[in-house]
């Protein structure tokens, strides 16, 4: 995950490099559509019995700046597909998330090309399609859903008046209560780390 980030980073600042300053910063009243693709990385220590695997999907996000400085976010994304294995890496299921997010946005230099933000929101996520195989083939698994709050951290790289690349780094507090035939097997701790890159749009 740390290699990811650091390359993800790495791309970042060399995008931010290459481009002149000849755009104009968000307004109040812009709406900002992203689009692009994440990688979820949940917490190694998801719980005592399961690991969840981490995944990669399309993500969107849909933004209103209030301020010049403030603004609104919702982010979506095509459902995510992660395995699920026992602690000695054997296979014994998969399920699919969907991680839908509203966060508020703080723009630290809202004149500038490149925009940094910190966010902070609520994230609600939905479990679906659980299989089981291998040790657990037949057993009926089912995941309940979670609420978490959800931080972030990123940058708005403005290439053209309309238009800028995007990466932000998430994290998000996800936790599912977890039943094997109806009985309860606890509580898996998703937590992931999500990093995001994305092609923007203003309009």
């Amino acid at each position: 995950m740390k290699s990811k980030v650091k390359t993800a980073l790495l791309i970042g600042a060399a995008l931010s490099m290459g481009f002149a300053g000849t755009a104009t910063a968000f307004e109040p009243g812009d709406w900002l559509a992203r689009v692009g693709a994440s990688y979820v990385s949940p917490a190694s220590d998801n719980s005592d019995i399961v690991s969840v695997d981490s995944a990669t999907n399309a993500t969107f996000n849909l933004g209103y700046m209030m301020t010049d400085v403030w603004g609104l976010e919702l982010l979506a994304a095509v459902p995510f597909r992660h395995e699920i294995d026992l602690l000695n890496g054997t296979k014994v299921g998969s399920t699919k998330q969907l991680p839908p997010t509203l966060s508020i946005k703080y723009h630290f230099m809202p004149t500038e090309q490149l925009q940094p933000y910190v966010g902070f929101g609520i994230n609600f996520t939905s479990f679906s399609s659980e299989k089981t195989t291998g040790d657990l083939e037949g057993v009926n698994l089912d995941l309940g859903d979670s609420w978490g709050l959800a931080g972030q951290i990123g940058f708005d790289l403005l290439l053209e008046d309309d238009l800028f690349i995007n990466m932000d780094l998430r994290y998000i507090d996800i936790d599912t209560k977890a039943r094997l035939d109806g009985v309860s097997i606890g509580k898996i701790e998703v937590d992931p780390w999500i990093v995001g890159v994305h092609f923007g749009f203003r309009f």
